[in-house]
């Protein structure tokens, strides 16, 4: 039988239309799975090409975060955890330092970058085994071992309700080593880290120990807060912690030139904002043209418990994705892809305070043979933020530096220390930039960080002190008037100069040097 001439043609024409839309959908399909095999080949090869561990200083050498500082010392000492053995361990090390015309230089988990920690055939001093910690809970204090690490304090607080009030964003340092560069952190609307310690126990250079607080020694306490070791050695320290708190998550993509007005609506009269950063755009195709701005604010209808942290999910794949924009523009890209769009997906908008601080520093620290991750941090009032970034872009792409991040913090005033980084209402950009381990790559990098210490010196700010000893004479002295007062202070407490580093020896020479 013979359908009429008009259904043949109208059934030629819907088995026609059937197989193009098949053949759409195939392609569709095949164009998708391409699409998504290049990001997971990226992330694969990241993942296969990066190195299990950091390479280890030699045998009786020192090295820091930079992985440019390796030093052979005298001797590395590790401290006794107990108060008293450790103590004693250290008074007969400073006599046999004074006796011996030795050189002392104290350390933490050693994430500074300029050497702070180490002095060429000195006797390194290995705080960490000296991590008790104890809290009152009437008086919200924590006495707490200048070796301790945040990711042992952590936990400890989140037994009991409690939480860190000011502290680095990784947990990967120590109390001690916090407190000697005076860090700051994320947690909005805080001056640095200074400001919550109540007291510190201080081991001078003729082996006496003080306390001081901003009622007893009050000039040593300013000293030793942001003083990196030169004073003397930090034993204990009495930190004022917060309650932990339940914290829901606002997202916002901004343009650089609306930043900081949009940080400071969002932020700066909210009593709800506790933790706040942003995130500046580094791909090629919007080089820090745009920012993410990321704000904590308390939610009331959430509960906290005391229960054990939650871990971060898929650092892995998070390492990956990250160690894949070194020197990759479309690693670069995929990077900001994934924290704009695919972060959200995989991580919940409510955390605890403490969940957000528990994060470490493998999450993204460079293990490779060749190469290594440099950090750089410069403050700037917020009126002249857009222009300390225009400057920025400009020194940045003419030098063809690899700029892996760049995170922006806000800090009040400092009222503590003696050699402050903020003296007014400030936004802190901490950048990380990849450098080759070679010679050409250090004169590079030094070339470029005096640069933007210029630009942050144009604009009112300044640069952080504990990153690469790249600035000049001139620019820490324009930066920082107060540094020939610091050092005759520390010669007035150390005469012999038995605490060293090599930030001191760079930088103690008088300017005209």
């Amino acid at each position: 039988m013979f359908l009429p001439s008009s259904l043949a043609s109208t059934g030629k024409r819907v088995r026609r239309c059937g197989c193009i839309a098949a053949a759409a959908l195939v392609v569709l399909v095949v164009f998708a799975a391409c699409l998504a095999v290049r990001p997971a080949w990226h992330v694969w090869s990241a993942w296969r090409h990066d190195a299990p561990v950091r390479p280890a200083a030699a045998a009786g050498a020192v090295d820091d975060a930079s992985r440019l500082n390796e030093t052979t010392m005298t001797e590395v000492l590790a401290v006794a955890p107990g108060r008293e053995t450790a103590e004693s361990q250290l008074r007969d090390l400073l006599a046999r330092a004074r006796r011996d015309k030795l050189r002392v230089a104290v350390a933490g988990a050693r994430h500074s970058m300029g050497g702070h920690t180490i002095y060429p055939g000195g006797i390194a001093v290995d705080m960490l085994p000296f991590n008790h910690m104890e809290l009152d809970e009437t008086t919200d204090i924590l006495h707490v071992g200048a070796g301790a690490r945040w990711n042992e304090i952590l936990p400890y607080l989140n037994e009991r309700g409690k939480s860190v009030a000011v502290m680095q964003s990784n947990n990967s340092f120590s109390v001690g080593g916090s407190i000697s560069v005076n860090c700051h952190g994320w947690q909005t609307g805080r001056p640095p880290i200074a400001s919550t310690v109540e007291s510190l126990r201080l081991m001078k250079a003729d082996g006496s120990i003080v306390t001081c607080s901003r009622t007893e020694n009050p000039e040593l306490f300013s000293l030793v807060l942001g003083g990196y070791g030169l004073f003397g050695i930090i034993l204990d320290v009495d930190l004022r912690v917060v309650p932990n708190e339940m914290l829901r998550l606002e997202r916002t993509a901004v343009p650089i030139a609306d930043y900081a007005r949009e940080r400071g609506e969002r932020t700066g009269e909210s009593k709800d904002a506790v933790l706040a950063y942003g995130r500046l755009d580094v791909t090629a195709e919007n080089f820090l043209q745009s920012a993410l701005l990321n704000v904590w604010k308390r939610d009331e209808g959430l509960v906290c418990t005391t229960a054990p942290m939650a871990v971060l999910s898929m650092t892995g794949v998070r390492r990956a994705i990250f160690r894949g924009s070194v020197g990759d523009a479309y690693g670069k890209t995929l990077r900001w892809w994934a924290e704009n769009e695919l972060q959200p997906i995989i991580s919940s908008d409510c955390s605890t305070r403490n969940e957000l601080l528990n994060v470490g520093v493998e999450l993204f620290e460079n293990r490779s043979e060749t190469d290594t991750d440099i950090l750089h941090e410069y403050f700037v009032p917020p009126a002249e933020f857009e222009n300390f970034v225009s400057a920025a872009r400009e020194i940045i792409l003419r030098r063809k530096a690899d700029l892996l991040n760049v995170t922006v913090r806000d800090v009040q005033p400092d009222n503590d220390t003696f050699l402050h980084y903020a003296d007014k209402p400030m936004l802190c950009l901490v950048m990380l930039f990849n450098q080759v381990t070679t010679p050409a790559g250090e004169a590079a990098m030094e070339e470029l960080t005096q640069e933007l210490i210029d630009a942050a010196l144009a604009a009112g700010g300044r640069y952080y002190l504990c990153y690469r000893l790249h600035s000049t004479q001139q620019q820490i002295r324009q930066g920082y008037p107060m540094l020939e007062a610091f050092f005759d202070k520390k010669r007035e407490y150390d005469p012999d100069e038995i605490f060293q580093n090599e930030f001191y020896r760079k930088y103690a020479a008088p300017a005209s040097s």
